[in-house]
């Protein structure tokens, strides 16, 4: 793909479209739960009233000169952006941006006494907690007697449609709860994700799992991760994780343990599980990997020589989830029409994206399946989370 077919990054400057509704009015309504969740002192609360000014009408702040992650910022291009519009600089940079600062202003990082606090932690545990998440374990059980490639297929679809589980979408749409989801695919490559895990005894590839949300997704991934290791398709899962609270829901490892924990104290075939992936942990067939680059703001094409390393020497790497697709792709407003596989040319190695779509990057429809959701729902079928996609390129 040459140069001249690439259109550019997309930006959060137009008025009335995705990107600039989530700058001005989705940052502003996280710092507010942010605010209410926890009891923090003046001088955090001071810095999250800062924070909120700069998202509505201020500029790009610079990181303390002390921050432990500046010359990593720095090499991420935070020197061209402070100073400019929030608007103005490339989007995805711009929201991954706002969460490190927002980490900054309740002291995460600091040496007080809110060192380490998630400061989304009462989002995920109220997701994880909800009925509807006990509701979903339960079906399990009946599960458990279907064919196993019945049950994998079942335990696919859940780990696509829990994306649908993504609190930093739900916080800034109050009907999203209740809203009715339409099941259909945009696209669906499964079988070329089957071909490259088949059912044969004794797996010794490498699966890696790059996780999107925690609570009622992370759930559906990690049953889906347990499944594959019990039934031979792969020998070893790791799952890639972020190495600090990110996109409010973004999955870590204290959320991977609360998680198991979750499941092991679930009654029937969910507390069965449980005991699996515990074990799996413990001996390392199941691994945790929290790699820097997890959150950059910046496209896996620029992903360091370690973790591309890393991908290459995989069977596969599934990425979960909005983020990972506008990060695998490239966040640019590309024609729907164009082919995943060029898109993801630069990838090291075979990936599938599982994704409910929550933006509107899109690639690899065809020009009817284009042209029938753009005349049915208008742009919305790209930004409502109703739609989802199974991407594969082998």
């Amino acid at each position: 793909m040459s140069d001249d077919d690439v259109p550019p990054v997309i930006l959060g400057d137009t008025p009335g479209s995705f990107p600039h509704g989530v700058l001005a009015e989705r940052h502003p309504a996280i710092i507010r739960q942010v605010r209410e969740a926890f009891p923090y002192d003046p001088a955090v609360r001071g810095a999250l009233d800062a924070l909120l000014e700069s998202c509505a009408d201020g500029v790009v702040p610079p990181l303390p000169e002390d921050a432990h992650d500046r010359e990593r910022w720095r090499s991420w291009g935070l020197d061209a952006h402070v100073g400019r519009s929030w608007h103005d600089i490339p989007w995805l940079w711009a929201e991954s941006y706002f969460y490190r600062r927002l980490l900054q202003a309740v002291g995460y990082f600091g040496d007080g006494p809110w060192q380490g606090v998630d400061p989304f932690r009462p989002f995920k545990l109220a997701e994880l907690e909800a009925p509807e998440t006990g509701q979903e374990l339960a079906a399990l059980d009946g599960l458990a007697t279907r064919p196993a490639d019945e049950r994998a297929r079942a335990l696919l679809h859940g780990s696509l449609w829990g994306n649908r589980a993504d609190l930093g979408f739900r916080l800034s749409d109050a009907d999203a709860r209740h809203r009715a989801a339409a099941p259909g695919l945009v696209a669906d490559d499964s079988e070329a994700l089957w071909s490259l895990l088949p059912a044969t005894s004794g797996a010794s590839g490498t699966l890696c799992l790059v996780a999107d949300n925690a609570g009622r997704e992370l759930v559906p991934d990690l049953l889906l991760a347990a499944h594959l290791l019990a039934h031979g398709r792969t020998g070893r899962v790791v799952l890639y994780v972020k190495p600090y609270p990110y996109y409010v829901s973004d999955a870590t490892t204290a959320d991977v343990v609360d998680a198991l924990r979750a499941l092991t104290a679930a009654p029937g075939e969910a507390a069965a599980y449980g005991r699996r992936l515990w074990a799996a942990m413990a001996d390392g067939t199941l691994a945790l990997r929290a790699h820097p680059f997890a959150a950059a703001p910046l496209p896996y094409a620029e992903m360091p020589g370690d973790l591309r390393a890393e991908f290459a020497a995989a069977t596969l790497t599934i990425m979960k989830g909005d983020l990972n697709y506008r990060r695998l792709v490239g966040d640019r407003l590309w024609p729907p029409t164009t082919p995943f596989a060029d898109v993801t040319a630069h990838f090291p190695g075979p990936v599938v994206a599982l994704r409910t779509l929550k933006s509107d990057v899109i690639t690899g429809l065809s020009a009817a399946t284009e042209e029938a959701l753009d005349a049915s729902e208008g742009q919305r079928w790209r930004t409502a989370g109703t739609r989802a996609l199974i991407q594969a390129r082998t």
